[in-house]
């Protein structure tokens, strides 16, 4: 198994994939390899919070294994759940087998119930598949948006980080052999408690700078060209800084932004293709009409 010597050698890894960090990101995602601690990383919707979970994984050539949370969610979507349909066609097989009472040929009630809590009956939610996965290769746990759970459900997940065991009563303790890597994404849309906050190195994702992002731009859209990317980039941090915007775009709608100029052919960004192209970058019409204003502001001058 592959496992970063320094910061820097873990950097230069992700790089291969795509994803472009910065020094105290590489630091914070080394350490969580070398204390084996979850991450968790907040900021802006769009910054690559998600993003390096998927990089990870590939780094490591191991399974992204993703538990999405929402409001209402609880333990048995992200532990197990017992195959219900499955059980109850066991029973209808054993009682057209011979019956459930007992008799000659037939089989005993309180084992046929047993026999209903048994591995081929398991399903595994994220969190279990994560721990119970094998090889000397730890996979790569995704918990992406945590603030959209409650508080039940962060404490479940507070106690499963701080051993990487489970016990299900019908069948006992599971152990990770090897911990997963475990990466936690948040909006911030709540606070999330100082409990889970202290099981966790934690890492505040910002917009990265106009080098940096140019960067990425190159790097994750090769088809967009430097000079493109520039202006793309240019206008974006422009929007950020300045545009007043409900929803400024993170990185992920200044590449969706890049590559719709290039499939409508545009060598330059102007007026009228940015304009004809503003659903890759904001997604509010009051947004929309306040970066139409700062473009014809922009580009005009």
């Amino acid at each position: 198994m592959w496992t970063p010597e320094q910061p820097q050698d873990l950097a230069d890894r992700l790089a291969t994939t795509g994803y472009l960090c910065d020094d105290d990101l590489a630091t914070v995602a080394y350490l969580a390899f070398a204390m084996q601690r979850p991450i968790l990383l907040e900021g802006e919707p769009g910054t690559g919070k998600t993003a390096l979970a998927e990089a990870l994984a590939q780094v490591l050539d191991a399974p992204l294994i993703r538990l999405q949370c929402y409001e209402g969610i609880d333990a048995s979507q992200a532990l197990y759940d017992w195959d219900f349909p499955r059980q109850v066609l066991h029973l209808r097989t054993l009682e057209a087998a011979g019956g459930l009472s007992g008799g000659a040929g037939g089989v005993d009630l309180v084992q046929a119930e047993q026999g209903l809590y048994d591995e081929r009956f398991l399903l595994a939610r994220p969190v279990l598949a994560a721990l119970r996965h094998g090889g000397a290769t730890p996979a790569v746990l995704l918990v992406d948006e945590i603030d959209r759970a409650d508080d039940e459900f962060e404490a479940f997940l507070l106690e499963v980080l701080s051993t990487f065991q489970v016990t299900i009563p019908e069948l006992g303790t599971v152990r990770a052999d090897v911990p997963p890597v475990v990466v936690l994404t948040s909006n911030r849309t709540r606070e999330l408690h100082d409990a889970l906050k202290r099981r966790c190195l934690y890492h505040w994702i910002d917009h990265p700078s106009l080098a940096r992002e140019v960067a990425i731009v190159r790097s994750r859209a090769p088809q967009v060209s430097a000079r493109l990317a520039e202006q793309v980039v240019g206008v974006v941090q422009q929007l950020r800084h300045e545009g007043g915007l409900e929803k400024p775009p993170g990185v992920a709608e200044t590449l969706d932004w890049a590559s719709a100029l290039v499939h409508l052919g545009a060598a330059d960004l102007d007026l009228e293709t940015a304009a004809r192209t503003l659903g890759a970058l904001v997604k509010y019409r009051e947004d929309a009409e306040k970066v139409r204003h700062a473009l014809d502001r922009m580009l005009r001058t």
